[in-house]
């Protein structure tokens, strides 16, 4: 499934496409590099952050603090449809957040692979701002000018983005230690808080 061309391309800083359960993704290991090449690419403006992808958490556990809570409240969604905002372990570049992460356990199988194979990614759009959507992970490297190589030749799904939540702390049914949803997406605010409370 992947070249070793792919692969290298990865470890030496370079983007590639990946699949994710809706759109193809654009992916660099997250390092200051990588994640310039990044920007140029999708002509982004530093203070937009990007979201990091991972296989499971262990991976996650390179860059947040995770909630004793977390495991149980994830495994309420089908994977890969929420991503958390949580307290980074450390600061970090500025534009995967700070100290503030947005990191998701990702769904595609495909992708999870990957990530188990190379590590956490980047996952933003595989697109410039304005750019029509397109769900072939080919024909979004071709728009993005990258080497087709720098791809998988897989089709996404389309839909809506996971929802995009801030995690508290602490397992609460406080005002302060409650979750806020940042982007509603797949999972609707309605439902989020619904299973929130079915934990409490």
């Amino acid at each position: 499934m992947f070249s070793k061309h792919y692969i290298q391309q990865i470890e030496d800083y370079f983007p590639v496409i990946y699949p994710t359960s809706t759109l193809p993704a654009l992916g660099v290991l997250p390092h200051e590099i990588g994640l310039d090449r990044l920007f140029k690419m999708k002509e982004r403006d530093n203070l937009k952050i990007v979201s990091i992808a991972v296989a499971n958490f262990e991976q996650m556990e390179q860059f947040v603090d995770i909630p004793d809570y977390l495991g149980d409240f994830l495994n309420l969604f089908s994977k890969g449809a929420i991503t958390c905002i949580l307290k980074g372990k450390k600061q970090f570049d500025s534009r995967i957040g700070g100290d503030s992460i947005a990191i998701r356990i990702v769904g595609h199988p495909i992708a999870n692979d990957l990530l188990q194979k190379v590590g956490p990614l980047t996952a933003t759009s595989a697109n410039i701002s304005g750019m029509r959507t397109v769900y072939s992970c080919i024909e979004a490297a071709k728009a993005l000018g990258l080497p087709i190589e720098n791809s998988i030749d897989v089709t996404c799904n389309g839909g809506k983005p996971s929802t995009l939540i801030r995690c508290p702390v602490f397992l609460s049914s406080s005002g302060g230690h409650k979750p806020e949803i940042v982007r509603e997406g797949i999972i609707s605010k309605f439902e989020v808080m619904a299973k929130w409370k079915d934990l409490i």
